[in-house]
């Protein structure tokens, strides 16, 4: 007979269930690690290849893993018959898993060491669990906190770990005792489990082995002693920083079989960690990553997939889906959604509902640019190219400079566009930010200015404020062809007077320095002074109407390419939209007051708003070098 999770995973790869991509995938993984273990039927291996088109691997003396059935089971079956719901229309009722749920928590706890065991309760001898991480994520409402708090109190009770210590974390306090609360009400409606148990209102022991089972959402007094058991990081996708997820990896233990559990939605922040963490999972499910330690779950709709047909509905929600009453629910909040024409409610149906990523909320500027589509990376990383490229790129042209002169105790950034040949326009931005204000803006904005530093993205100039000589030193180091040195040639293969006959030759050259006057009329004189031509460019929505549509257009169109900064990503992303009543735009930030900030595209912006007459310099310089001219 099947094991219920091998009989999903079959039905998956045979079509007879509608699931997303990476769902899809995650199946395959269970049934190729069934064949790398040698526990594939040759007939299920047969029917996995033809619903493929690919071979299965054989067996692999060098797996370390074995799928033990029935600790799948008793996990994902048994324990949870011993526990009730505590709300809903199934109120009172024994707790029995979809078939979908039935599969994750079959393969956490059922993929154990060949070589390594503990001894469970009866004396059965049960392998160490291989995964130590997972990763699940899928709509709202398919009862992701029901099971966490069932696996908080297996792993209090079920596991026969000695002073268990099983967290329940959160953004917040609040969210972080949404999943104890539930975990405490299971308990004590459960005979068997409450003689086990001292169960408080914010704590619970175990009444021989120990431990506890807390909430809890900042800092642990005492790291040195964080050892967890168990750790489940709820609705991870709202954590502006990685600081709990960063505490319970890092935490110092001697657990055999340790278990963080990272539940959640999707959001509206792709530069989060937690979509950075979605984006790793990817990886791990499409082979792009190896990491047989993390089980990883990801539902969601594809890319392309119909939003409004409600069998793509499924492949985010598994259990609304299984069961007609929540189907209409459902269906009544897609149609609220949508007919609302209410643009937030939409993104929100999205996010939740259908569980895919957007960037930022209604008003955000570049929106779905900075999401990738699951199998495709998103459209502004597919725009970028190495440093060295971005050299080759534009070497010798002439540029503009765009200033961003904000506060001197705040990032500033100067950003250089140039007109290439094949009709794109090619942009780098550099931040600027004062020393002792690194460290107070690393905890604010939550961006790792000092390693960016490192990389060459943004410059850290000494003493309280910003120093603006930096910046034109920066402009002069540019022109000199510090970017094209630093970034392509090797000075000690060449010789020293062939590097800077070569510096010389593919030196940048800038054409114009376009600036905010607010804050910079001590700046454009010195620039005036040292001859270049300075141009000013108020920061009126008229004014920038242009170059910031242009600037969208440019990335939708493909004809941007950029040298990858993450500095600028985070600025791009950060942007918001200001639209008037003649649909004139400009970007902003949130708020006056955010962290979020956007300098580096304002530069970038302020430059682009003299692109046109750039693009007919570098057309009448093409004319004059060709032989029309000479005519």
């Amino acid at each position: 007979m099947i094991h219920p999770a091998t009989q999903y995973a079959m039905d998956v790869i045979e079509g007879k269930r509608v699931v997303g991509c990476s769902e899809r995938m995650a199946c395959l993984r269970h049934l190729h690690d069934l064949a790398r273990a040698g526990q594939l039927p040759k007939q299920l291996a047969t029917k996995v290849q033809a619903a493929t088109g690919k071979p299965v691997p054989g067996r692999d003396q060098a797996f370390l893993w074995t799928f033990d059935e029935e600790q799948a089971s008793f996990v994902s079956v048994e324990w949870f018959s011993y526990l009730r719901h505590i709300e809903g229309r199934l109120a009172g009722e024994p707790i029995k898993l979809i078939e979908a749920h039935v599969f994750d928590l079959s393969c956490i706890f059922g993929w154990v060491s060949r070589t390594e065991f503990s001894t469970r309760p009866g004396g059965r001898k049960v392998g160490v669990r291989r995964f130590r991480k997972a990763f699940v994520t899928e709509g709202r409402k398919n009862a992701k906190t029901t099971r966490g708090a069932g696996l908080g109190l297996y792993m209090m009770v079920g596991d026969n770990e000695e002073n268990p210590a099983v967290y329940c974390t959160a953004v917040d306090r609040k969210q972080a005792r949404v999943l104890y609360n539930q975990a405490r009400k299971m308990a004590e409606e459960s005979k068997d489990i409450r003689k086990r148990l001292h169960v408080g209102k914010y704590e619970m022991q175990h009444i021989t082995r120990g431990g506890e089972m807390t909430a809890f959402s900042g800092e642990v007094k005492n790291k040195d002693a964080f050892n967890p058991s168990c750790a489940f990081v709820d609705e991870y996708h709202a954590h502006p920083t990685s600081e709990i997820y960063d505490l319970i990896s890092s935490a110092k233990g001697q657990r055999a079989q340790p278990l963080m559990f990272i539940i959640t939605t999707s959001g509206m922040d792709v530069e989060s960690p937690c979509h950075a963490e979605y984006e790793y999972c990817k990886m791990i499910l499409n082979g792009q990553a190896a990491n047989e330690r993390y089980f990883v779950m990801i539902r969601e709709l594809d890319e392309g997939d119909d939003e409004h047909d409600p069998k793509n509905w499924a492949k985010a929600n598994p259990l609304l889906m299984s069961n007609k009453i929540m189907r209409s629910e459902l269906q009544d909040m897609h149609d609220e959604a949508f007919g609302s024409k209410d643009v937030a409610k939409i993104r929100t149906f999205r996010v939740k509902n259908l569980n895919k990523w957007v960037q930022g909320n209604e008003h955000s500027y570049m929106g779905n640019y900075l999401v990738g589509d699951g199998n495709k990376a998103p459209k502004w990383d597919s725009l970028a190219v190495s440093r060295v490229e971005f050299a080759e790129l534009t070497k010798g042209l002439l540029g503009v400079v765009g200033l961003d002169l904000s506060k001197k105790i705040d990032l500033t950034a100067d950003a250089f566009i140039f007109a290439l040949v094949d009709g794109r326009v090619a942009i780098t931005a550099r931040g600027f930010i004062p020393d002792a204000a690194v460290k107070a803006h690393e905890k604010s904005d939550k961006i790792p200015y000092m390693e960016w530093a490192r990389q060459g993205w943004v410059t850290i100039t000494d003493g309280d404020v910003t120093d603006y000589a930096k910046i034109r030193e920066h402009i002069q180091a540019m022109e000199a062809g510090e970017y094209w040195k630093s970034y392509h040639v090797n000075m000690v293969k060449i010789g020293q007077d062939k590097f800077d006959e070569l510096v010389k030759e593919n030196a940048w050259h800038v054409h114009e320095i376009c600036y905010d006057p607010y804050n910079a009329t001590h700046f454009k004189n010195e620039m005036d002074d040292l001859g270049y031509t300075t141009v000013e460019v108020r920061q009126t929505m008229p004014n920038l109407n242009e170059p910031t549509k242009l600037f969208r257009e440019l990335v939708a169109s493909g004809k941007l390419v950029h040298d990858g900064s993450p500095l600028l990503k985070w600025c791009v992303a950060n942007a918001q939209e200001i639209v008037d009543t003649k649909e004139n735009i400009m970007i902003s930030k949130k708020k006056s007051l955010d962290t979020k900030r956007v300098d580096l595209l304002t530069a970038t912006i302020c430059a682009l708003f003299r692109v046109q007459p750039l693009q007919e310099e570098m057309s009448y310089n093409e004319y004059v070098k060709s032989d029309e001219f000479g005519l």
